[in-house]
């Protein structure tokens, strides 16, 4: 009887180890639902650390976002035209989207001056109390559209470098174009090699 229940044993902890880690990788990526796409026809190409870039003149026109920010405030996208803007998609109960938090923060602070602007998008918190102590919590100095329901995630066009993921970060060029996106966690490296060439574009 012994030699039954064993095999059983070491077949649940291993389908037990494997559903732990399914349900890792999809904790913070499952819930854009409708902003899958890409395609054959796009312009877009993926390097080896996860970032894609699209090459000037084959950008395609972020949307022109409106809403209100986490304190109530209207906020537009458009506001930042001229601006290189780091748009930031994130959530107060997304593990990732803590441990990049600082990150954000520190190169939003350091290209400033050079004409970078920061915009988060607040997405699936149903309320503001723990976005507003998730930017406390972190320093986020920058505002936030708040995005309970994804509305405004799924205006970005598809086959474009849209948001697929919680965290997901593009990087727009003054022009308003995506130019840049990481569906994944960045750190301040990343972020610098996604900003530094838009910086250098004339």
């Amino acid at each position: 009887m012994s030699l039954v229940r064993a095999p059983r044993r070491t077949l649940l902890a291993t389908g037990a180890g494997v559903l732990a880690a399914v349900l890792t990788l999809s904790a913070c990526s499952g819930d854009l639902k409708g902003t899958s796409g890409g395609g054959n026809d796009t312009n877009f190409v993926t390097g080896t650390g996860g970032i894609s870039t699209v090459a000037k003149g084959k950008r395609t026109a972020a949307p022109e976002l409106t809403g209100k920010d986490l304190d109530g405030k209207p906020l537009a996208l458009a506001d930042y035209k001229g601006k290189i803007t780091v748009v930031n998609v994130w959530a107060s109960w997304c593990a990732p989207c803590r441990g990049e938090a600082k990150d954000l923060e520190k190169v939003a602070t350091e290209t400033k001056d050079k004409g970078v602007a920061f915009v988060g998008i607040n997405a699936r918190d149903d309320t503001v109390g723990a976005a507003l102590e998730f930017e406390e919590d972190y320093g986020v100095s920058y505002p936030s559209f708040h995005d309970p329901i994804g509305k405004l995630i799924l205006e970005f066009p598809k086959g474009s470098l849209h948001p697929q993921a919680i965290p997901t970060t593009l990087v727009l060029d003054r022009d308003g174009k995506i130019a840049a996106r990481a569906l994944r966690p960045v750190d301040d490296e990343m972020l610098r090699s996604m900003i530094d060439p838009l910086i250098a574009e004339k």
